[in-house]
């Protein structure tokens, strides 16, 4: 984290009244820092910034920023801003990409490949059954589960996630402190112990309705692939799926009853060029070319700030059904119907969890369909 001065003009730019992520970009391109930016009135004015936000940058209320500071000054708070290492690098490309977030929880898994599970708050018993179990075996696959902690499909998502013992994240249209729907406040307990809280909005934000459209571009954003699971033809969900596309991410939906209204905006999803899924593999198979590429761009950028990471990995190597595959591989390859056999795991289970592991490094395709553990030579 940077020093207390540069904390503290961050969060005086990002509570500027009208300034917003592509404003404040711009500022700090010009100055190089927010404090810089804090410190110099006149070069603000010749910005040609609103008054407005002018006005609170020069006289900022300091109430409303000691009471931000002491909410970042609670273990597991954190401001990610756009010029930190470990900002999420999946946001750069997406139109007007936040400047910051507020995370409460592990900002890491931020870092991990995500699959988003959007669709319908007033959810169909089916629907919600989808859900729950698309999010269950894309979780065990190691995919992170990110959706809007919304009622419904949401709600049932980042569940199932927590659950099977998975990471999920949470964007919310309101500030990080503030759960909506207010039912969900065990859930966001649960999300902070197991993944991440994020929101581009300050500490106390209360929801308005043009929040959530805001919050759809970054569960976009933040995800390789966005799956709607059940969504009417007036749904957000919907909004979700075309600002992925816009991102240049993959869009999957699944297909409905043509007497279920909620199937109707999937529907539609699919004949403008979604992927049609019928079950998670499919996904994961449509997405191992963007998590490969995701997991190598990470560690070329940690290692040339000198850092490590490769996330999500320890989570799976002390899953016990991952160790049980691992300890069965040995060094002698197998073909997925030994691995069946000798672990008692479904071959579409492992399926998932060796292309994760594949695109770790940790193991590799050998001859006739087989697989076999890769040597690191480390200790």
């Amino acid at each position: 984290m940077t020093d207390d001065d540069e904390l503290l003009a961050w969060l005086t730019l990002l509570r500027a009244p009208g300034l917003g992520g592509a404003g404040l970009r711009a500022l700090l391109q010009r100055a190089g820092s927010a404090r810089a930016i804090c410190r110099d009135a006149r070069k603000l004015r010749a910005a040609g910034l609103e008054p407005a936000a002018l006005e609170w940058i020069v006289h900022p209320e300091t109430a409303r920023l000691d009471a931000d500071l002491a909410w970042l000054a609670q273990p597991g708070h954190r401001l990610l801003h756009c010029d930190e290492v470990d900002f999420p690098p999946q946001l750069e490309t997406i139109p007007q990409p936040p400047a910051a977030l507020f995370a409460a929880g592990d900002p890491a898994v931020l870092l991990a490949p995500q699959i988003a599970i959007v669709g319908a708050r007033s959810a169909t018993a089916q629907g919600l059954a989808n859900a729950r179990d698309f999010a269950r075996t894309l979780s065990r696959a190691g995919l992170t589960v990110t959706s809007g902690m919304a009622d419904g499909i949401d709600g049932a998502a980042h569940t199932a996630a927590l659950d099977a013992g998975g990471q999920t994240v949470a964007v919310v249209g309101t500030g990080p402190d503030v759960v909506y729907p207010r039912k969900h406040r065990d859930l966001a307990a649960r999300i902070v112990q197991q993944g991440a809280i994020v929101s581009e909005f300050p500490p106390g934000t209360e929801a308005r309705p043009d929040h959530f459209p805001r919050r759809n571009r970054l569960i976009a954003g933040l995800s390789l692939g966005t799956l709607v699971v059940e969504a009417g033809l007036q749904s957000g969900s919907l909004i979700t799926a075309r600002l992925a596309a816009e991102a240049g991410r993959e869009v999957f939906a699944l297909p409905g009853s043509i007497h279920n209204p909620l199937a109707k905006g999937c529907h539609r999803l699919i004949r403008d060029g979604a992927r049609l899924v019928e079950t998670a593999a499919e996904v994961i198979e449509a997405l191992a070319p963007a998590a490969q590429a995701q997991g190598a761009g990470l560690r070329a950028r940690l290692e040339a700030d000198g850092e490590e990471a490769d996330p999500g990995s320890d989570a799976r190597t002390q899953d016990p059904d991952y160790a049980k595959l691992l300890t069965t591989l040995g060094d002698v390859p197998a073909s997925l119907d030994e691995l069946a056999d000798r672990t008692g795991l479904t071959p579409a289970a492992l399926s998932s969890m060796l292309l994760l592991l594949e695109l770790e490094g940790v193991v590799a395709p050998s001859v006739n369909g087989r697989w076999q553990r890769i040597v690191t030579g480390k200790a």
